[in-house]
């Protein structure tokens, strides 16, 4: 997959750039919590840092189909770069509240960096075997960057100073994206704009479903989270949370690379409804745990299966989704799959995967998608 020329460097320049998205979530948090004493706050603010994220970040996309990665990035991460370094300065100025809403609002320019790496992958493998490899290592780095981002943001943030961990996302972003816009040799072909006001690609019956089916199984992931957070605390053992994030990860990591490797010839809507049942069925063993242990063990079972249906959902939207708006789709499902919304909600989530990979339009009936496929 690397003997391409330029692979390894824009996965690697990638890999800086996306590390600051889960950073500044968290090390807003941490930064406000500490300097402003309030988790309310805090956690508003954070949350107004992710909502204007996930807004802007189809918008940013669809700039960058008609204009190319290396004009509009160096601008969107410019503009987040900015708001990120206000936030900061707000914070230990102490400056009025709704400051800090603004910057928080502002810094969502931020780019969708897994859907930049990708659109590299489908531009360099299209309709061949090593995209959905391609897509099963980008698979595992958004994991990656889930484990390593978080502890490191709040580590900086109390080992060394409150802003340390929103402004080194800050810099991991800057030096992520120039670097990434300075290899032009592998960045997607320009498509330029068509006449007239095209219509979301959400109008494409496939890439609605799919962005649906990710949306619940973002919902997944973030009762997950959470609930492991409320677990551990439980127990009287906080850190055990991260214990059991990380095998939640470790378990889709490894699932991803397994499933990367296979050369599977089944048509890509039926793979998609095996996994999909797949994880919806891996939810139900959350209903009985009470304990790290027998928790650990659950989402173990539920991380094996959420990579490759993650895999195969990224590879029909790159069948499904129009060439000259592929990085706009691509972003619209990395985005849902990113929401974060007890474990009684993670089994409705997964009956929503279940119900909708069933559907007729993912199962081949939608003519632009089947062929494709």
């Amino acid at each position: 997959m690397f003997k391409a020329p330029g692979a390894a460097g824009f996965v690697l320049a990638g890999l800086m750039a996306r590390l600051a998205l889960p950073m500044a979530g968290i090390g807003i948090i941490t930064m406000l919590s500490q300097l402003r004493g309030a988790y309310a706050l805090a956690g508003a603010v954070a949350a107004t840092f992710s909502l204007s994220t996930a807004l802007l970040a189809p918008w940013i996309s669809r700039r960058v189909d008609r204009h190319g990665q290396t004009r509009v990035l160096p601008l969107a991460a410019a503009l987040s770069i900015l708001a990120l370094a206000g936030l900061a300065a707000g914070a230990h100025g102490n400056w009025p509240d709704w400051t800090l809403f603004v910057c928080a609002a502002a810094a969502g320019v931020m780019p969708s960096m897994p859907a930049m790496v990708r659109a590299r992958w489908s531009a360099l493998y299209r309709d061949q075997p090593l995209l959905r490899t391609a897509f099963a290592l980008e698979s595992v780095l958004d994991e990656v960057t889930l484990i390593v981002g978080p502890p490191l943001a709040v580590g900086l943030s109390v080992a060394w100073f409150p802003q340390a961990g929103p402004l080194a996302a800050a810099a991991l972003l800057a030096v992520g994206i120039t670097a990434f816009s300075l290899q032009t040799r592998t960045a997607p072909p320009l498509n330029p704009a068509r006449a007239g006001r095209e219509p979301t690609v959400l109008g494409v019956a496939a890439l609605r479903k799919l962005t649906f089916m990710l949306a619940a199984m973002g919902v997944i992931v973030g009762v997950i989270d959470v609930m492991s957070v409320a677990v551990a605390t439980r127990q009287g053992v906080p850190a055990g949370a991260s214990i059991v994030l990380s095998v939640y990860a470790l378990g889709s990591c490894l699932a991803g690379l397994a499933f990367g490797a296979m050369r599977l010839s089944m048509p890509l809507p039926r793979m998609l409804a095996i996994a999909g049942a797949m994880t919806a069925a891996t939810t139900l063993p959350l209903l009985w745990v009470d304990d790290l242990l027998s928790l650990s063990l659950a989402v173990l079972a539920a991380g094996v299966s959420f990579a490759p249906t993650m895999i195969i959902a990224m590879g029909m939207a790159e069948a499904a989704a129009p060439a000259h708006r592929l990085t706009e789709s691509l972003t619209w499902l990395v985005d849902m799959h990113g929401i974060r919304a007890g474990f009684g909600a993670a089994v409705g989530a997964g009956a929503a995967v279940l119900a909708i990979v069933l559907s007729g339009a993912l199962r081949g009936r939608d003519a632009g998608a089947s062929s494709a496929a």
